[in-house]
């Protein structure tokens, strides 16, 4: 296959010469080809397989150009030329980009350095498929492919978009920086944002954590939450159900009032950006079901989750209004955020704006697909960067966001992680930023991407622990394994390591986000019935309380899954990112007939709230407190010793056992009272032991040699 790129301004490379038996000399016919422009050809040389053009003039990257070799005629590659130095030098910018909105008149910026041409549209309707002709402003182009222009008068309420002629083609585009958009994210839309804040917003304050262990983070979807009838909420799915107050099921809480009873210190929410309209139609929204990790515009809330998805600042107003609530009862939004691909690549805003710059394409000009969406988002690209980081930083302010989940992280670059946890940093010192660090081939290499094996270069940020999902519960890719909680022997020593927070990947716990289940794979639930189907309700149930036990009581940061602390299942749905409300509902039923669960997640919660000694939050600590004591397979002791992390309890001795039977163990000398056993967690123990103990099957047991009442 031959293919061309361009290296340099005046610099071609042509792969493939030899492949397809092209002879270079001097009379090898070569010529360069771009409408209007004629380009003489300094030096040719051929290097293995690639031969180096060199020209005495430089490519106009405003038109498209091809070369010709020997008859074959082959389309010129620009995405390589973005990276370089060259390129930055003349076309990175750092000046304002999106609008900037004043009663008398209103500022417009975007970039693209490959546009002959930018008009600004002006539209009074919000829906392009009704006929509105716009007025057209002609924006001017300044240094560094910047396209400006100044609309005098009040703008606000009305519509935008950008008509960019980019290669001869004229596209109509939504600003990527636009912070509201009309129904369905097609046009931008021109508010003035400090009418967006609810009353008070402007005291509103980030919840404040000393180190990411201190947080229980509490995963859910808006639409999930609150969509079925078992919820009592009025306006389900939406921001507004998720903050109503008081809701309950047969006396029991729900929505709000469950997450503040349950004890979490933040939330994860699931995407809540505006994503693809093809995905769910903010007209119709309950006709279709998706989770919405398929962006549109970035820079906006999800209009399927407002009672209004009509007005453009509606969904605002709520979102703060939701952020600003959870934050009255001191728990923290995490936004769970993608910024490695987006949908349908070809119909972006950024690939119509700039062709080949935003997303990662090999030399050949096609798309890079670690993210299996078939466009990785270049984020080593500087303008790409910026963006991103821009991104999260418009979030933390305008929306007081907390901290943020990056979705398939390790797709983007280590600089670019870095940078956006310095810049986050200086807004909100505690601000929370972890993500997947999975390993994915993509445009870059290994060494630069933000995966757990270069976490020791981000120590600012958390990575997802697969390791202690696995071990604890089975592999997610093969259904049948089990776990440990489960009963499969060998993987003691390997659970030991995450108990500890993995110290040989990660710098410090606060590095650990310790999970055994999420949006992504099968629920817990099901993976227990589907890797045990022998096992009895009970043992079932006892295997899950286990599981959690021992996120709750290991060293890192504990994540769980809305749900998962009653119970919840979806049927078996392994990827349930499109399957209907019956599937991804949280059925509060479930909490009703299985509350003795949810009292055991309550409980354990706070009482690793109360002890430092399951916060430790420096890799040393842990090092000097933890000692593990011998135990036969299918069982884990350790002891945790000396006040650790200036805890009340002079040392605490954890036993897991994972095994169908009670295990008796030989404790060290003294006094040791019982906090908690499989089904209870005492404040005052009313049990001691000296000796000797007996756990339960399946069970977690935490002893004590300090008393308290």
């Amino acid at each position: 296959m031959m293919y061309a790129y361009l290296s340099r301004f005046n610099q071609i490379i042509v792969h493939g010469v030899k492949e397809n038996k092209i002879r270079i000399n001097k009379n090898t016919k070569i010529k360069i080809f771009q409408p209007r422009v004629h380009h003489d050809i300094k030096s040719v040389y051929l290097n293995g397989n690639e031969l180096y053009i060199n020209l005495k003039n430089i490519i106009d990257i405003t038109q498209e150009s091809s070369v010709s070799i020997e008859g074959h005629i082959i389309k010129i590659n620009y995405s390589p030329l973005f990276k370089t130095e060259e390129f930055n030098n003349l076309y990175a910018y750092d000046g304002p980009l999106g609008y900037i909105y004043n009663k008398n008149y209103t500022e417009f910026f975007v970039w693209s350095p490959v546009a002959k041409e930018i008009n600004l549209l002006l539209f009074k309707g919000f829906n392009p498929s009704i006929d509105e002709e716009p007025i057209k402003y002609r924006m001017q182009r300044l240094e560094r492919g910047v396209f400006y222009v100044k609309v005098d008068g009040d703008l606000e309420n009305l519509y935008y978009n950008y008509e960019a002629l980019v290669y001869e083609d004229r596209k109509i585009v939504v600003d990527p920086y636009t912070p509201a958009v009309s129904i369905n994210g097609l046009r931008g839309a021109i508010v003035d944002l400090a009418k967006t804040n609810p009353e008070g917003f402007e005291n509103d304050q980030y919840v404040k954590l000393n180190n990411y262990v201190d947080a229980v983070i509490y995963e859910i979807s808006i639409r999930d939450f609150t969509i079925d009838s078992s919820s009592c909420v009025n306006l389900k799915g939406k921001y507004l159900g998720l903050i109503e107050e008081n809701t309950k099921l047969h006396g029991f809480d729900t929505g709000l009032s469950h997450i503040k009873d349950l004890g979490v210190t933040h939330l994860q929410i699931m995407p809540m950006f505006d994503f693809s309209y093809k995905s769910v139609d903010e007209k119709y929204p309950l006709d279709k079901y998706n989770w919405g990790y398929d962006p549109q515009n970035y820079n906006c809330p999800e209009g399927s989750y407002s009672i209004n998805a009509f007005c453009p600042k509606t969904r605002i107003i709520e979102l703060k209004k939701l952020i600003q609530k959870l934050h009255s009862i001191g728990i923290g939004v995490n936004m769970d955020v993608v910024y490695n691909h987006m949908f349908e690549e070809r119909n972006t805003h950024f690939e119509g704006l700039v062709p080949g710059y935003y997303f990662r394409k090999n030399l050949d000009g096609t798309f890079i697909n670690g993210s299996g969406c078939g466009n990785d988002t270049a984020s080593e690209n500087y303008m790409m960067r910026r963006y991103i980081i821009d991104s999260v930083k418009f979030w933390v302010k305008e929306y007081h966001i907390d901290g943020f989940r990056f979705d398939l992280m390790g797709l983007h670059d280590i600089e670019t992680m870095k940078k956006l946890e310095e810049e986050v940093h200086k807004i909100n010192p505690y601000a929370m930023l972890y993500g997947e660090g999975w390993n994915i081939p993509t445009g870059i290499d290994e060494e630069f991407r933000a995966i757990q094996k270069n976490s020791n270069k981000l120590k600012g940020i958390g990575f997802f622990n697969d390791t202690i999902r696995n071990v604890v519960r089975g592999s997610v890719f093969e259904y049948k394994e089990k776990g440990f909680v489960s009963g499969a022997l060998g993987l003691e020593e390997t659970l030991k390591d995450c108990i500890k927070g993995l110290p040989y990947l990660y710098t410090s716990p606060c590095q650990s986000i310790n999970y055994v289940s999420c949006h992504d794979n099968h629920i817990l639930w099901d993976k227990l019935n589907l890797s045990n189907p022998q096992s009895s309700f009970e043992d079932l149930k006892a295997m899950q309380k286990l599981a959690y036990a021992i996120v709750l009581t290991s060293q890192g940061v504990p994540f769980i899954h809305s749900g998962d602390e009653f119970l919840r299942t979806k049927q078996g749905v392994e990827n349930s990112y499109n399957s209907p409300d019956s599937i991804n509902k949280v059925d509060w039923n479930l909490k009703v007939k299985n509350i003795d669960v949810y009292t055991y997640f309550k409980e354990l919660i706070s009482f690793r709230k109360k002890h430092p000694a399951f916060r430790m939050f420096e890799s040393e600590m842990i090092y000097n407190h933890i000692e593990f004591l011998d135990s036969p397979k299918g069982t884990i002791i350790y002891m945790i010793k000396g006040h650790a992390n200036g805890d009340l309890f002079k040392d605490i001795i954890v036993i897991y056992n994972a095994q169908n039977k009670p295990f008796k163990f030989n404790l060290p000398q003294g006094r040791w009272y019982l906090y908690v056993d499989k089904n209870n967690i005492y404040k005052t123990p009313i049990k001691s032991f000296e000796l000797e103990i007996e756990t339960e099957p399946i069970s977690l047991t935490i002893l004590s040699n300090t008393y308290t009442d």
